[in-house]
């Protein structure tokens, strides 16, 4: 029982990774850094779930590193660390690690009047400890359609996912995501953000789907270099209670 709720979580986790997007967004937008540009973002997730007598807090930090490889084709690096603490019948459980890091590549194919579409196919590689429930102990592989409009001072994006979930945990193995974000800049340097969104469930016992709603800010301390706060709600059971998300990008 305490494998699959460790599983369980660290795979919505994996699912939003997929979709990485401008923090502390979970939904992606068309954007990418630009031919022999980079960004560098440290992000953070602090999550808190509860079923009857069971307890689940989590904690992710994750680095990503963004590169263009073509003004409208980027490569992303994305290395997850995650600590998950289990209180379940009085007992407390702990495992804490690397997870899985995936390597994705997204390409802006169409941009025109404010409307732009991307993909965004993806690998995850099975660099955490499967035995301690960090990581899916397979190759797994994910595409993601993305599309963004530009309304200024509003932009909205929308994110069509399908993740082939290979692991050793006996979980389903075609997962898909949907999610839809907005954001508006309220005055300069600061911006409004709010998304919403749902994955299939990992767990074959369960049709019930984690769905989420964020809101959050964004601040712009220099042309770039950004800072982020949000907070996330479970919509359904299966997604954490709530979460605390923050985070700091810097391109170059």
């Amino acid at each position: 029982m305490r494998r699959k709720i460790f599983f369980s979580v660290l795979m919505m986790v994996l699912i939003e990774a997929s979709a990485f997007a401008e923090h502390p967004l979970i939904t992606d937008d068309t954007g990418t850094q630009g031919k022999g540009k980079y960004q560098i973002e440290l992000s953070s997730e602090l999550a808190h779930a509860k079923e009857d007598d069971s307890r689940t807090d989590s904690f992710e930090f994750s680095s990503a590193l963004s590169y263009g490889i073509a003004d409208s084709v980027d490569i992303v690096l994305n290395i997850p660390y995650e600590h998950i603490r289990l209180k379940e019948d009085g007992q407390i459980n702990t495992v804490h690690g690397l997870s899985d890091i995936s390597l994705e590549i997204k390409w802006r194919f169409h941009e025109k009047d404010g409307l732009s579409f991307a993909v965004k196919p993806g690998l995850t590689f099975p660099t955490g400890d499967h035995d301690k429930g960090l990581g899916a102990g397979r190759v797994a592989c994910s595409a993601f359609f993305i599309m963004t409009k530009e309304i200024q001072p509003w932009a909205f994006h929308l994110n069509l996912g399908y993740i082939r979930n290979e692991n050793k945990a006996d979980e389903r193995k075609n997962l898909w995501h949907a999610s839809l974000a907005g954001e508006v800049e309220v005055m300069r340097y600061l911006k409004i953000v709010g998304n919403i969104g749902m994955e299939r469930n990992s767990d074959r016992t369960l049709d019930i789907h984690p769905a989420f709603i964020l809101g959050g800010v964004i601040y712009s301390l220099t042309e770039n270099i950004d800072i982020d706060f949000g907070i996330k709600g479970g919509l359904t059971k299966p997604e954490a209670d709530y979460a605390v998300l923050a985070g700091i990008s810097w391109r170059f």
